[in-house]
């Protein structure tokens, strides 16, 4: 059998588009669709249902799936370097939601890559679950393990959030004793509709009033901050990273999230990820931890020079 008509094959059944599939093989697409219509009558199979909605697998060819993704794995781990101590080289292409992506991973790739000067990170920081299936990144990192499919979840950490706003703005307002006191201030959160995941959704369950002013981007969210604009929950992990920022109400109100390292299911075999993997989620902890320590201690200073 031919490897190249089943590399076709499995770009086609993760775009489940030819004009896709094409974009990934740097084909053109009616090229891949003679491949495929090629590779089907050496198989005697009709591998894909074809509609306006594109390419969908058939039975047969979601039998022929895990084989050929099994087979691509076995390659990938022939072609990486033989000795564990050789450094990594070549593209991985990493997705995480824009919080970790702006505050957490910008320190842990670039030690990474220190240490492995042959190496390339894509980091693919977007609001979004990934779809791994498709092959949108070859790992991501989740605040949820997923419960379904051919994937592998690894947890990394467990991060917290509190409440918290601008110096200047709680200067100009009465203290802030409890969670009812916040009635009176406006909010800062997510679009509702554009909560990607339940996790996310700090405010679900209090008896508040909806944000006032939203974005589906933590960074936005926080730079709204501060400019002073109320208050929102916030990753204790980027509040260094915003050093005008005040955590409020803690430890009356505190929430536990964590993330988690989402792989496909074959590429846990391939060594070179499986390294990068180990890399990233010891730099994610560590970092996590230093940062969310150091909140502390400057929340420990300030108490101690204002008593």
């Amino acid at each position: 059998m031919d490897w190249d008509d089943m590399r076709v094959f499995l770009a086609v059944a993760r775009a489940e588009s030819l004009g896709r599939a094409g974009q990934a093989l740097k084909m053109d697409p009616a090229t891949v669709g003679r491949r495929i219509a090629r590779l089907e009558v050496r198989l005697a199979r009709r591998l894909f249902h074809r509609s306006h909605q594109g390419y969908a697998l058939t039975e047969d060819g979601l039998r022929l799936l895990p084989h050929v993704e099994a087979a691509q794995a076995h390659l990938r781990a022939a072609e990486e370097p033989g000795a564990p101590g050789e450094g990594l080289s070549g593209q991985i292409r990493l997705g995480a939601p824009d919080g970790c992506a702006n505050y957490l991973l910008p320190q842990v790739i670039a030690q990474i890559c220190a240490q492995h000067p042959a190496l390339e990170v894509q980091i693919v920081a977007l609001p979004r679950l990934f779809n791994l299936s498709r092959r949108e990144a070859d790992m991501a990192i989740g605040v949820s393990a997923p419960q379904a499919g051919r994937l592998h979840a690894q947890k990394i950490t467990d991060y917290h959030l509190h409440f918290a706003a601008a110096t200047a703005y709680l200067n100009r307002h009465p203290p802030i004793q409890q969670l009812a006191d916040l009635r009176r201030h406006r909010l800062v959160g997510y679009i509702p509709d554009m909560i990607f995941d339940r996790e996310l959704d700090y405010l679900a369950s209090l008896s508040l009033p909806g944000a006032q002013m939203t974005s589906n981007s933590v960074p936005v969210q926080v730079n709204v901050l501060r400019q002073g604009a109320g208050l929102g929950v916030v990753h204790d992990f980027a509040l260094p990273h915003a050093p005008d920022l005040r955590r409020v109400l803690v430890p009356a109100f505190s929430l536990t999230r964590a993330f988690h390292l989402v792989r496909h299911a074959d590429d846990l075999r391939n060594a070179r990820l499986r390294r990068f993997a180990d890399a990233l989620v010891s730099g994610i902890r560590a970092q996590v931890a230093h940062l969310e320590e150091s909140v502390v201690q400057v929340e420990r200073q300030a108490s101690s020079e204002n008593p």
